[in-house]
C-alpha cells in the first residue's frame, strides 16, 4: 500500500460548508428581517461572501485577529446598506455560531467513502476552521469517528497553505511524508500547501476548475472516486 495516512480537509471536503452556512445565514437573516435593509438574500449573502473572502485573506496574513475577522465580516453588510447597527451584528453573528454547528450535511458520498478507508489508512482532519466549531461540526454529522485526531490551523497560529502547518500535522501523527496524501477542495490552501512540502495531493474539484498551475497527484470530481484510487 502506497499510502498509509490520509489528510483531510474538512469544509466542503466532508462536511457540506457552503451548503450549511448558506442554509444558516437564511435562517438568522429571516429571524432578524434583514429583508428591511437588503433587495434580497441573495442581495445580502454576495456582499458578505466578497468580504468575507477579503477578510480571509488578511487572517491568513495575520492583518487582522480571529476576533477582528468575525467582527467584521458580520458587521460589513450592514455598514455597506448605511446600517451602523454593531450591536445588530453581534447578535446575528451568535447566532449564526449557535445554528451552524450542528448542520449536518455532508459532501456527497462522505460518509460511504470514510466507511471504506478507515479500517485501511490513519485519517485525520487538516483545517484552518475554528477550534470551537469543526468538533461540534464533525459530531453533528456523525464522522468525528473516523478520524485519529483532528489537527488546526489555530493549534499552530499558522493557516494552510503555509508549510509550518503540513509539517506541523506530519509531526503530530508521527506521518512519513512519502506514506501521507491530502485530500481537499481549496486549489490554493490543500493543493499548493501540500504541494509545497513534496505531499502528495488529491483535488477534489467542487467548483469545476479548469486551469491549474500545476497538475496534482490526482483530480477527483466526486469523493466516491477514492475508493478506485485508494
Amino acid at each position: 500500500m502506497k499510502y498509509k495516512n490520509l489528510f483531510f480537509d474538512l469544509d466542503d471536503t466532508i462536511w457540506a460548508f457552503s451548503q450549511n452556512a448558506r442554509d444558516t445565514f437564511e435562517e438568522v437573516y429571516q429571524k432578524y428581517s434583514y429583508e428591511r435593509y437588503f433587495d434580497s438574500f441573495d442581495h445580502f449573502y454576495a456582499i458578505y461572501q466578497k468580504r468575507n473572502t477579503e477578510l480571509w485573506v488578511e487572517y491568513g496574513e495575520g492583518k487582522i485577529t480571529k476576533d477582528e475577522l468575525n467582527r467584521q465580516r458580520f458587521f460589513y453588510p450592514l455598514m455597506s446598506v448605511g446600517v451602523e447597527d454593531e450591536a445588530l451584528a453581534e447578535q446575528f453573528s451568535k447566532d449564526f455560531f449557535s445554528i451552524i454547528p450542528i448542520k449536518r450535511g455532508l459532501m456527497p458520498y462522505a460518509k460511504e467513502v470514510l466507511e471504506y478507508l478507515a479500517p485501511k489508512y490513519n485519517l485525520y482532519i487538516l483545517s484552518n476552521g475554528f477550534r470551537e466549531l469543526q468538533s461540534r461540526k464533525m459530531r453533528s454529522a456523525g464522522v468525528d469517528g473516523y478520524f485519529k485526531k483532528v489537527i488546526l490551523s489555530e493549534d499552530l497560529g499558522v493557516l494552510k497553505p503555509y508549510p509550518e502547518i503540513f509539517n506541523f500535522a506530519l509531526s503530530a501523527t508521527q506521518s512519513e511524508l512519502r506514506e501521507s496524501l491530502m485530500i481537499g477542495d481549496s486549489w490554493e490552501a490543500d493543493i499548493t500547501g501540500a504541494y509545497g512540502v513534496g505531499m502528495h495531493q488529491v483535488f477534489y474539484n467542487v467548483t469545476e476548475r479548469t486551469t491549474f498551475p500545476f497538475l496534482p497527484t490526482y483530480h477527483i470530481h466526486s469523493l466516491k472516486e477514492l475508493m478506485n484510487l485508494l
